[in-house]
């Protein structure tokens, strides 16, 4: 088996992808609206550099994918730098899954967000993912909530 993983930034590419996940992860049909969202933060965040996407393949076959949000916070004693990479879009298809393609993409992420200095690395996760993202490293945060705006629930 070849695990193969490639940065994309094509915008059709990253929109099949994102279309894929929030069909299978949240799901749902991606509203057109939601589509052109997602199209306008592609545009924007893959040339200032602060969204970097990646596809993993088994033998030539694309598997799964995932994604860097790089952002800046006041820095803080647990994140001197201020740097953060928010990890997102981790995705594996069905067929690809125990094979270790989740792991390389997250390991391929981490290592990214190292690189470009973030001392604060950050996902959301289901359930059923923990096993992995805590097997690489990640652990639970408490203190941490999200606003939900009921209007708009």
């Amino acid at each position: 088996m070849k695990l193969d993983i490639r940065e994309i930034t094509a915008i059709p590419t990253l929109m099949h992808w994102r279309r894929e996940v929030i069909e299978n992860v949240f799901g749902t049909e991606p509203s057109k609206r939601l589509l052109v969202a997602n199209r306008q933060y592609y545009r924007r965040h893959i040339a200032d550099g602060t969204h970097i996407a990646i596809v993993a393949s088994i033998d030539d076959t694309d598997a799964g994918c995932g994604a860097i949000c790089l952002t800046e916070e006041l820095p803080s004693p647990d994140n001197p730098s201020g740097r953060c990479a928010y990890l997102m879009n981790i995705y594996v298809r069905e067929e690809f899954r125990s094979r270790g393609v989740a792991h390389a993409i997250v390991r391929w992420l981490v290592d990214k967000a190292r690189q470009l200095g973030c001392d604060k690395i950050y996902l959301e996760t289901t359930d059923m993912a923990q096993p992995l993202y805590k097997s690489i490293g990640f652990n639970d945060l408490p203190g941490i909530m999200k606003y939900a705006d009921i209007q708009n629930s």
